[in-house]
């Protein structure tokens, strides 16, 4: 896209005098000139404001934060193709495995795009928390979050709280498995049922709580599996009923 190239600036000559106080951002060049000139420019102004470099380089993810002696890199889909979801997917599954602190961040400004993403996200076989996925409403908010994590990643890091993290991870982890075993529990309920239901609607209280129809309407579970939920949570000889090993 050689028209994007050519639209915006470099930030070199825009603001010499930055130096990257807060860190650095790497940006891949063909992520780069995939996106729309004037993102590109709301993307150096952010990052200026907050004291980072901007450098253009060839990276196999979209970006690369150094902060604190720490690097942490993104992919950031800013445009979900409801087509060739499964190149996204591919790539990440490959990208986790070469970078130990990586985030995906999606921008699904419609609700088509995100039960789109949903949908993919069980077929391809993501597991939760490996990578962490954000779902974003636009673009600018996306990139503003990802700045938020480098930045915090780096903080982490200076303050030496890598360990308090992990421990925080661990009591997620802890949480998530009584999370899959309580609702698992639930007659015809499996393991993509109990992490569809986690997606879309969250805590236990909160599914507890669900309608037939809204269940229905934000997960792919059956309508028999749907009213097995509801059922479930209102019929004591069915909470009763299953045990939890």
């Amino acid at each position: 896209m050689a028209s994007c190239r050519s639209s915006y600036s470099d930030p070199k000559h825009q603001n010499p005098s930055n130096s990257g106080g807060g860190g650095v951002c790497m940006m891949g060049t063909k992520w780069r000139d995939e996106q729309h000139p004037s993102f590109i420019n709301f993307i150096y102004s952010f990052l200026s404001a907050n004291s980072f470099r901007l450098n253009f380089v060839l990276i196999a993810p979209d970006l690369i934060f150094n902060c604190g002696g720490l690097s942490v890199s993104f992919v950031f889909v800013t445009n979900w193709d409801f087509k060739d979801n499964a190149t996204i997917f591919n790539r990440v599954k490959k990208l986790k495995e070469q970078f130990a602190h990586f985030y995906v961040v999606v921008s699904l400004p419609t609700r088509e795009q995100n039960e789109s993403f949903v949908r993919s996200y069980f077929k391809y076989g993501m597991q939760l928390g490996r990578p962490t996925f954000l779902p974003v409403q636009d673009i600018e908010m996306g990139f503003e979050k990802i700045v938020k994590i480098a930045h915090c990643r780096g903080v982490c890091k200076r303050h030496d709280a890598i360990s308090k993290m992990k421990a925080e991870r661990k009591q997620l982890v802890q949480g998530m498995e009584i999370f899959l075993k309580v609702v698992t529990s639930i007659p015809l309920i499996d393991n993509h049922d109990a992490n569809s239901l986690n997606q879309a609607i969250g805590s236990i209280q909160a599914i507890a709580k669900a309608s037939k129809e809204y269940i229905l309407d934000i997960t792919d579970l059956s309508a028999e599996k749907a009213e097995m939920v509801v059922r479930f949570f209102r019929d004591s000889k069915l909470y009763l009923g299953p045990k939890i090993n």
